[in-house]
């Protein structure tokens, strides 16, 4: 960032992240209050627009679906099967016949008990695999949260609504066409 006037060089920061919301700046020239609710009321209006399309309407449903079913997919498919191979193989050090005759141990007897435990011991592994998945699931939607389309459409529009109507700030110009 050296070649921004809001880089400082001695102090190795950057002047817009580091500041405080609180601290007034008097070599910022802030976006006026009436500025910004119109660029709010703008978006609420285009949003309001762009939801009676049919189109965008489509489109959000299909990628809703598609998100929905890829981080399903991912939580309760991939991660819990990764660890239920992947912890085994570790604690079996890497050696996948140590690994199998373990395996073929526990299977023999889990096929030898009376059905009540193996119902027990399938109940179990149930609750487990849906409770890792929950979890994923919760943490993977947090990290990567659904983008709607109508935002997406939104802040395009506003970008072009505020190089129209000229809302910059001045620490921030619009780019010149050149």
């Amino acid at each position: 960032m050296p070649g921004t006037s809001n880089y400082d060089a001695q102090n190795k920061i950057n002047k817009v992240t580091y500041q405080p919301m609180t601290q007034q700046n008097p070599d910022t020239n802030p976006i006026e209050a009436p500025q910004v609710a119109a660029w709010w009321a703008e978006r609420r209006r285009y949003l309001e627009q762009i939801r009676k399309v049919p189109d965008i309407k489509q489109r959000f449903r299909k990628e809703l679906f598609f998100y929905v079913l890829r981080r399903v997919l991912w939580s309760y498919g991939f991660f819990p099967v990764v660890l239920a191979f992947w912890l085994p193989l570790v604690l079996a050090s890497f050696n996948p016949v140590v690994m199998a005759q373990d395996l073929i141990t526990l299977l023999q007897g889990f096929v030898a008990t009376n059905p009540e435990q193996q119902a027990n011991t399938l109940s179990s592994l149930t609750i487990g695999w849906l409770s890792i998945g929950t979890f994923f699931l919760v943490f993977d939607v947090v990290i990567s949260p659904f983008r709607s389309p109508y935002e997406y459409e939104a802040d395009v529009y506003m970008k072009s609504w505020e190089q129209l109507n000229g809302t910059f700030d001045s620490e921030f110009p619009a780019p010149s066409p050149e």
